[in-house]
C-alpha cells in the first residue's frame, strides 16, 4: 500500500506540474508597458528625436533591449537605451528619417526578475508597408522556458522538504534524526534545491535572452547573469546550501551519536547506577545545548534561503517593498514548516521501521506547530494578496487573481483535511501495538536461530565434501569437484529463494504491524490526502510566482484602454458656412499628442472641392464644461494658404473638451463651429 501511495503521489506531481507549466503563457512577465512616445499606432507629422517607453516598474536593459526599425527592417536608433526618469526609458533616433511605418521592439527584465518583450508600430507622415517580421515566440518561452519553470518548481519543493523535514525532527520528533527514511527525505530536499539552483543559474542567460538551448552553457551569458540581482540571489542560495549541508551532517551525525551514547549508558546502568546517572545527565545537557544551537543555526540558514526568493522576485518591487520582503520570508518559512513537516510525517508513518514508529506525542507536537504555521500563512497571505491584487475586480478579471482564488480554495481544503487528521491524532495510543511489536521481537529471534542452524548445516556439508575429496584419486577429485560446484550452485539458488521469501515475510509483517492500530491507519490515510493536495498547491503557488500580478495587469489594461480611445494625434473635421458668398467649407483641427501638457495644433481650411481655402482669420477655443474650465482661446499663425498652426497649446486637465473654431471668410462673414473630443 505504501509504495502504491507514493507512486500515485508522484504521478499527481508530474501531471499537475506538467499541466501548469505547459499551460502557462511564455511571456508571464511582471512589468507591463503602460505608455510610449510616439504612441502605438500613432501617425506623427515629423520624425521624433527619440522613442520613449514607460513601464509599470523599473526594468533592466542592455544595448540591444530597445530597437527601432524602419520599413525595410534596418535599425534607425543610435543604441544604448537610457533611463530618462523613474520607469521611463528612451533611445535616440538618427536624423532625416523618411516617411513610413516604423517598428519598436523591446526585450527587458523586470525588477522581479522576469523577462518582458513586445513590439508596436508608429508612422511618420503616413502609414506604409513594412517588411519587419516579428517572432511569435515571446521571451521566456520554448524549451528553455519550460525547463526554467520546472527547475523553479523543484527548487520550491526542495526548500520545503529540507526546511520542513529538519524542523519536524528538531521541534517534534528528535528520535527521528536516526531514522533512515527521514534522513533520506531531508537529504533529497537538499539535493533537489542545490541541483535546481545550479540549473537556474545555467538557464537564466538563455531564459531572459535568446531562448536557445545552445546558449545554456554560454559562459559569457553566465558571467552577465552573475552581475544581476537574480544571479546574486542564486549564488547566495548556493553558499547558504553549503551551510545547510554542514547543518545536516551535524543533525544526522553528532546528534544521533548523542542518542546512541545515552542509550548505551542506560543499558549499563546496572553496573554503577550513580555513575550512569551522572553520565546520562551530562549527555542530556550536551544534547540540549546541541539542540538549541541547531535550532538557532537552522532558523538563520532557512531564513537566508527564503530571503533569496524575496530579494529577487515579487516582494522586491512594487509598493511597500521594505515590508513585503520580510513578510515573504515568513510566508515561505510557514509553508515549509507545514508542508515539509507533513511530508516527513507521511514518511514516518509509511516508511519508518516497526521498532522506530513515531510516537503519538510527536504527532501532537507537529499538529500544534502546523497550526501555528497555518495562522502565519493566512496572515502573510492576506497582506500579499492585497499588495499584488489591489482590488476585488482583479480576483476575477486577471489571471493572477484567478490563480489566487484556486490557491485559497486548496488551502481551505488542506485545512479541512488537517482537521480530520487532528481528530485521528487525538485518538492515537502512545505505544502503537505493543503486543505486535513484542511478537516481532520473538519472530526476529526465531529468524536468527534459523539462520544459525542453516549456516551450521552448510558448514558440515562443506567439511564432509572436503574429507571425501582427500581420499580419492586425481580423476575422482575432478568429478567430485564438478559435483560440488553443482551442489554449491543449487545451495546458492535455494539461499537466494529463501532470502526473497524472508524479505516478503518481513514486508508483510511490517505492514501488519503498521495496521495494528486502526487510529494510526486512519491518520496515515488523512495525511496521504493532505500530501496529495499539497502537491497541487505547490504547483499553483509556483505558477503564481510566474504570473503578472493583478495590480500590474489592471494598470496595463487601463493604459491600453486609454490609448485605444484614439489611434494617435487628435484629428477633427467640421463643416462650416459663414452665410456669405463663397462661405462654405471644411475646417480640420489636429492636436498632437492630444494629452495633458503642451500640444502642437494645426488647422487646415478647405473648400468643398478639397482645395485649400485662403481665409483672413481662424481662432480656436477649448472648454472643459464638466470642470468649468475655459474657454481657453488660441490664435494660430498662418503658415500657408489654408494652413494655420500653433505650438505649446496647453491642456491643463484630461477630459471631454469642447473645441470651438471660428472661421472668418470676409470682413463681415464668419461662423463658429464646435465639436467635443476626449483629450488626455
Amino acid at each position: 500500500m505504501g509504495f502504491r501511495s507514493f507512486r500515485t503521489l508522484l504521478l499527481v506531481f508530474l501531471a499537475v506540474s506538467g499541466a501548469l507549466l505547459a499551460g502557462a503563457a511564455p511571456a508571464s512577465a511582471h512589468a507591463a508597458l503602460t505608455g510610449s512616445d510616439p504612441q502605438q499606432g500613432s501617425v506623427v507629422t515629423k520624425a521624433p528625436a527619440q522613442v520613449t517607453l514607460t513601464f509599470s516598474e523599473k526594468v533592466a536593459m542592455n544595448d540591444g533591449s530597445l530597437q527601432v526599425l524602419d520599413p525595410k527592417g534596418k535599425r534607425v536608433d543610435t543604441g544604448g537605451a537610457t533611463n530618462l526618469s523613474g520607469t521611463t526609458y528612451g533611445v535616440k533616433l538618427h536624423s532625416g528619417l523618411p516617411d513610413g511605418t516604423f517598428t519598436v521592439t523591446y526585450q527587458v527584465v523586470s525588477a522581479d526578475s522576469h523577462p518582458v518583450s513586445g513590439a508596436f508600430t508608429f508612422s511618420i507622415g503616413a502609414p506604409s508597408q513594412t517588411s519587419v517580421a516579428l517572432s511569435d515566440q515571446a521571451v521566456g518561452g520554448g524549451i528553455v522556458g519550460a525547463l526554467y519553470g520546472f527547475a523553479r518548481y523543484i527548487s520550491y519543493a526542495g526548500f520545503i522538504l529540507l526546511v520542513g523535514g529538519a524542523a519536524f525532527v528538531l521541534a517534534c520528533w528528535q528520535r527521528g534524526a536516526g531514522v533512515r527514511p527521514v534522513q533520506r527525505l531531508v537529504v533529497a530536499g537538499w539535493l533537489a534545491l542545490t541541483g535546481a539552483t545550479l540549473a537556474l543559474l545555467l538557464l537564466r542567460g538563455s531564459y531572459v535572452g535568446s531562448g536557445k538551448v545552445a546558449d545554456i552553457f554560454d559562459l559569457t551569458l553566465l558571467g552577465q547573469v552573475l552581475q544581476t540581482k537574480s544571479g546574486a540571489a542564486l549564488v547566495s542560495r548556493l553558499l547558504l546550501l553549503a551551510a545547510a549541508a554542514l547543518f545536516i551532517a551535524v543533525l544526522f551525525g553528532a546528534y544521533v551519536k548523542r542518542d546512541e551514547a545515552a542509550a548505551d549508558i542506560s543499558d549499563g546502568a546496572g553496573d554503577d547506577t550513580s555513575d550512569a546517572a551522572a553520565d546520562s545527565a551530562d549527555r542530556a545537557a550536551e544534547k540540549k545545548d546541541l539542540t538549541f544551537g541547531l535550532a538557532i543555526g537552522g532558523v538563520v540558514v532557512a531564513a537566508g534561503l527564503a530571503a533569496t526568493w524575496a530579494m529577487a522576485e515579487h516582494a522586491s518591487t512594487g509598493i511597500q517593498a521594505g515590508v513585503a520582503m520580510p513578510v515573504d520570508v515568513l510566508h515561505l518559512l510557514a509553508v515549509a514548516v507545514w508542508l515539509g513537516g507533513l511530508a516527513t510525517l507521511l514518511v514516518a508513518l509509511f516508511r519508518a521501521p516497526v521498532d522506530a514508529q513515531i510516537e503519538a506525542a510527536a504527532v501532537r507536537r507537529f499538529s500544534r506547530v502546523a497550526f501555528g504555521g497555518v495562522l502565519t500563512l493566512v496572515a502573510t497571505g492576506i497582506y500579499q494578496s492585497w499588495r499584488q491584487v489591489g482590488s476585488w475586480s482583479a480576483f476575477t478579471d486577471t489571471t493572477y487573481g484567478q490563480l489566487l482564488l484556486v490557491k485559497i480554495g486548496l488551502v481551505a481544503l488542506l485545512v479541512g483535511i488537517a482537521w480530520i487528521s487532528r481528530r485521528w491524532t487525538g485518538q492515537l495510543s502512545e505505544v502503537p501495538a505493543a503486543e505486535a511489536v513484542a511478537a516481532a521481537v520473538v519472530e526476529q529471534r526465531e529468524k536468527k536461530r534459523s539462520t544459525v542452524l542453516t549456516d551450521a548445516g552448510d558448514a558440515r556439508r562443506r567439511g564432509s565434501s572436503s574429507s571425501a575429496g582427500s581420499a580419492k584419486s586425481a580423476d575422482s577429485d575432478l568429478a567430485d569437484s564438478a559435483d560440488s560446484d553443482l551442489a554449491d550452485s543449487a545451495d546458492s539458488r535455494r539461499a537466494a529463494q529463501l532470502a526473497r521469501q524472508r524479505a516478503a515475510v518481513a514486508t508483510a509483517r511490517d505492514k501488519r504491524l503498521r495496521d495494528a492500530d486502526p487510529h494510526r491507519t486512519g491518520l496515515r490515510r488523512s495525511v496521504l490526502a493532505e500530501a496529495g493536495v499539497a502537491i497541487v498547491l505547490l504547483a499553483v503557488t509556483t505558477a503564481l510566482t510566474t504570473t503578472e500580478p493583478g495590480r500590474t495587469e489592471e494598470a496595463a489594461k487601463q493604459a491600453t484602454a486609454s490609448a485605444s480611445q484614439r489611434s494617435g494625434p487628435l484629428s477633427l473635421k467640421i463643416p462650416f458656412d459663414t452665410g456669405g458668398e463663397d462661405g462654405k467649407g471644411t475646417v480640420e483641427v489636429t492636436l498632437d499628442p492630444a494629452r495633458v501638457g503642451g500640444n502642437e495644433m494645426h488647422v487646415f481650411v478647405e473648400r468643398p472641392n478639397g482645395k485649400a481655402f485662403d481665409v483672413p482669420e481662424v481662432k480656436v477655443a477649448f472648454t472643459l464644461t464638466a470642470k468649468d474650465i475655459g474657454p481657453l482661446p488660441v490664435t494660430p499663425d498662418r503658415i500657408a494658404t489654408g494652413h494655420w498652426s500653433a505650438s505649446g497649446v496647453q491642456i491643463p486637465m484630461a477630459g471631454d473638451w469642447k473645441i470651438a473654431v471660428t472661421v472668418r471668410t470676409s470682413d463681415i462673414d464668419q461662423a463658429t463651429v464646435n465639436k467635443n473630443a476626449q483629450i488626455g
